[in-house]
């Protein structure tokens, strides 16, 4: 048993190592291409700040315990903290790199390399890796893609993004029910994806502020308590203007929400 836990203890060490490598190497990119106004700053020095300092005190009390108290380095307790201390780095390292997106759609920087894609195998992918998230809430995933074009001309990488992006979203604002992906072809030239939920819901007043960067619902206790950095929807509705489409949002709350991405068969053009 000791040897399982050592085993244990180990690799999630090794993890914090890699995530606090992670965080030296995207520190200079981030410095150069962050031009944000104050307000954005002050934002982003609020979200960091509470997992850095999650990250500080929990590494900190794991090495003063495990110098004064060696035999206790494989204890429970211990263990649960270094699990907070890298879901706390993991949250730092989602939300620098989702800042790095933002920056580099501001400075023009971010340039679509897009390729013929089969969209039932790309959609399949990310219901894949989408999976476990939704077993872990117990919530069901329905997929209805029949009436999707076969092939469109698109970044892949970008599309997963956006698509994966979605479908987080909803899974963390759902506690209970089911989770409809459904896609098809709207004519010759467009074709549209949905993610609908049957989650919290938005309200009324602030949809047309939820793809406005670190934008979040003040009066929505479970959005302020969630693990989301506020840039999901800001990065999926710029990917969506990059490729010339549009995203529109329909929702109730207590009810759920759909958000509905149309875009060109062939985003190049």
């Amino acid at each position: 048993m000791a040897r399982c836990f050592n085993s244990y203890t180990q690799e999630r060490l090794e993890e914090l190592k890699q995530l606090q490598s992670q965080l030296r190497l995207t520190n200079q990119e981030l410095t150069r291409l962050v031009r944000a106004s104050k307000e954005s700053l002050s934002h982003l020095a609020h979200e960091l700040k509470t997992p850095l300092t999650s990250i500080i005190g929990y590494a900190d009390l794991f090495l003063r315990q495990q110098r004064q108290q060696p035999e206790l380095k494989d204890t429970y307790t211990n263990l649960e903290s270094i699990e907070r201390v890298l879901k706390s780095g993991r949250l730092l390292v989602q939300l620098i790199n989702d800042t790095l997106e933002i920056s580099r759609y501001g400075a023009g920087q971010m340039k679509l390399q897009s390729t013929q894609i089969d969209v039932r195998s790309l959609i399949n992918s990310v219901r894949e890796m989408i999976e476990p998230l939704v077993a872990a809430k117990e919530l069901s995933l329905v997929v209805e893609c029949d009436r999707a074009p076969n092939e469109v001309i698109i970044d892949p990488l970008r599309f997963q993004q956006i698509l994966t992006n979605l479908l987080s979203n909803a899974i963390r604002y759902t506690e209970s029910g089911s989770i409809h992906l459904h896609c098809w072809r709207i004519s010759q030239q467009q074709w549209a994806i949905s993610v609908t939920d049957t989650g919290i819901g938005i309200s009324p007043d602030v949809q047309t502020q939820i793809f406005n960067p670190y934008f979040r619902e003040l009066t929505a206790p479970k959005v302020q308590s969630s693990d989301g950095t506020g840039l999901g929807l800001a990065i999926v509705s710029q990917l969506v203007q990059l490729m010339h489409g549009e995203i529109q949002v329909d929702s109730q709350l207590g009810k759920g929400s759909t958000f509905t991405v149309i875009l060109p068969i062939n985003s190049e053009n």
